[in-house]
Parts: C-alpha cells; sequence; structure tokens
C-alpha cells in the first residue's frame, strides 16, 4: 500500500479563478471585446509597446486574455511596462505596484492570495514584504491608474516614451 500523499497543485486553481473573474464581470457589466490583438502586434516595429507585449508574449510562451474586464486582458500590459517577469515574485511585484498606483481591495485580495498560492507551490521560496515593497513605492509615484488607462491606443508608442508618460 503507498501511504504517500502528494500535495494538491495550488497553480489548478489559476483557470477557475479565471473563470469566476469572468463570470462576476459579465454579471456586473463589466466584461469588454478583446483588446489585445496578437497578430496586429506583431506586426509593429520593434521597441513599441504594443509589440514588446506581443514579444513579451510569445518570450514567455503565453497567450494574451481575451475575455473579461479591461484589467484581466491588459494584466500582461503591465507586466511589459514595469518590466516585472512572470515567475512568482514578478508576479507578486505587479500586484505590489498596482496596489500602489490605485489602491484597490481586489488587488489586495488577489495579492494576498497569490502569495498564499506560491508559497504553499514552493515552501522553500523566501518571500518578505520588504522584497515588494520598491514594486509598492514604484506603483505610488507612477501615474497608472489601471481602471482608466487605454494602452491599445499607445500601441505604436515606444515603449520607453509609455514608460515616461505614466512615470513608471
Amino acid at each position: 500500500m503507498n501511504s504517500s500523499v502528494t500535495a494538491p497543485n495550488p497553480t489548478r486553481f489559476v483557470p477557475v479563478f479565471l473563470d469566476l473573474l469572468d463570470r462576476t464581470s459579465e454579471l456586473l457589466g463589466r466584461n469588454v471585446p478583446q483588446i489585445v490583438e496578437i497578430e496586429q502586434l506583431r506586426q509593429l516595429t520593434i521597441g513599441t509597446f504594443g509589440r514588446s507585449l506581443a514579444d513579451f508574449l510569445d518570450q514567455n510562451n503565453l497567450q494574451p486574455f481575451t475575455t473579461g474586464p479591461r484589467r484581466k486582458q491588459l494584466h500582461d500590459a503591465v507586466h511589459v511596462l514595469t518590466g516585472y517577469g512572470t515567475d512568482p515574485i514578478g508576479e507578486l511585484a505587479v500586484q505590489a505596484f498596482l496596489l500602489g498606483s490605485k489602491f484597490r481591495l481586489g488587488h489586495l485580495l488577489i495579492g494576498v492570495g497569490l502569495l498564499r498560492i506560491i508559497q504553499k507551490q514552493n515552501r522553500s521560496l523566501n518571500i518578505s514584504w520588504d522584497a515588494l515593497w520598491p514594486a509598492y513605492q514604484r506603483g505610488r509615484n507612477s501615474q497608472l491608474d489601471v481602471g482608466t488607462w487605454q494602452p491599445e491606443l499607445l500601441w505604436e508608442m515606444p515603449l520607453t516614451q509609455v514608460q515616461e508618460l505614466y512615470q513608471v
């Protein structure tokens, strides 16, 4: 008899969370048509914000979010704008940045939930709030409001100019 117990995979909750987010935002009337058209972004000049997003998605083997609210669909654009990676620390840094840029309960809940998932997944990963504080401060000092920004109007601008625009 095998007495070993395998630990649950916390990442299995990500698709469930994303589906719940889509359904909830649909009920609230917050779902929007697809924003990120990856093939169009791939045609832009290298170094533009849009092309940088396409390259980021390709380099990380990701597909853009094409359903749900703007905030969800533009998540990876925040990674590109800030330069934070898709590793656990990078994901937490994005949430800390967003929390700093505009305090919303949702950002806090997502950040804390993500922290819990990451710590369950990799107990040896030492994450301290001190490590996330610079990302939070960076958000506080930025001019980004993810609730109102329209990066799709900036796809053709150089990434560096978009970063300057939002003081990121």
